[in-house]
């Protein structure tokens, strides 16, 4: 069955032209962004389309499977999920799944839009480490350990491993904690995690028609400066409101959801660790930052039709 996948460099108009593919299409919309999937967090994540009431469909290993609507639309896997709770790209795969066949019994088509990458990767192709299960044991003995520790146990276990992440990768103790659990369970085997990426379609997606694409700035500058006035529009928005609301909410800059560019910014000023000014700056570089991997994902995606804007 026909599947439709935007995906592309932040700013690059991506929601927009779902909407005009789901109206094309007789679709409805997955989304694949990995801070649009938690509540609360919508000035700074940049949900800024004119949403209805959610409608909840059924839960999920304590997700919330629902939908906005946009005139006729229905966009999934928007707000599902509380920002102390972990979300990982497994999780979204199998919240995914369950969505794709209730869009495909319905007799519409799914489109997926979306900057994660990772998650995008997890659910259509063929993933080596999928099968291993979690460790809880390990995790409940690593949930307190700082950056640094994680670090130093990885290299120890596999510094192949560790070297092969990036630097996002490096610094998310969460992405750590489960390199730590692999690198582990393949050391008893006596052998190394796999680290080349496959882009081999699962079972899943074998004989789905896959529409591919991947948004993309053609000028440097532009991106910066769209980039720029994202911010200041998130800003004039209301997004260090939105962040104080969420620390009077009691959350905090450990959550999960919240580990995520602007929001760690804000953080950061309103601990009096920097002026407004060096936060936003900060905020602008690693979303220019951001958009320089998820360049680098597309053009190593041998599926990928890139389209430059």
């Amino acid at each position: 069955m026909k599947t439709i996948i935007i995906t592309g460099q932040t700013a690059t108009g991506k929601t927009d032209l779902a909407l005009s593919q789901a109206i094309q299409n007789n679709g409805e919309i997955i989304n694949f962004d990995s801070r649009q999937v938690y509540k609360k967090l919508d000035i700074i994540t940049g949900k800024d389309i004119n949403l209805s009431a959610f409608i909840t469909v059924k839960q999920l290993n304590g997700f919330d499977i629902g939908y906005y609507l946009i005139g006729q639309t229905k966009l999934w896997l928007y707000d599902i999920v509380d920002p102390k709770q972990y979300f990982s790209s497994f999780d979204f795969t199998a919240c995914a799944r369950e969505v794709i066949e209730i869009i495909r019994l319905a007799g519409k088509v799914p489109i997926f839009v979306g900057g994660t990458y990772l998650y995008l990767y997890h659910l259509l192709y063929t993933i080596e480490t999928e099968h291993i299960s979690p460790d809880f044991s390990l995790r409940q003995r690593l949930e307190d350990k700082n950056l640094t520790y994680l670090q130093k146990k990885l290299k120890k276990i596999d510094q192949v491993l560790f070297e092969h992440l990036n630097e996002s990768d490096r610094k998310n103790p969460q992405r750590l904690v489960r390199k730590i659990e692999l690198a582990s369970y393949y050391k008893k085997k006596g052998v190394r995690v796999p680290t080349v990426m496959k882009y081999t379609y699962n079972d899943f997606f074998k004989s789905a028609d896959i529409e591919y694409r991947g948004i993309v700035f053609k000028d440097k500058n532009l991106l910066k400066k769209t980039i720029a006035n994202r911010v200041e529009k998130r800003l004039k928005q209301g997004a260090i409101e939105e962040v104080k609301s969420l620390i009077q909410s009691r959350y905090n800059e450990q959550d999960p959801g919240l580990k995520t560019i602007g929001y760690q910014q804000i953080f950061q000023f309103l601990k009096n660790k920097c002026s407004k000014e060096e936060a936003i700056q900060d905020w602008i570089n690693k979303e220019i930052q951001y958009t320089k991997r998820q360049l680098t994902f597309m053009k190593k995606d041998p599926n990928m039709i890139l389209e430059y804007i």
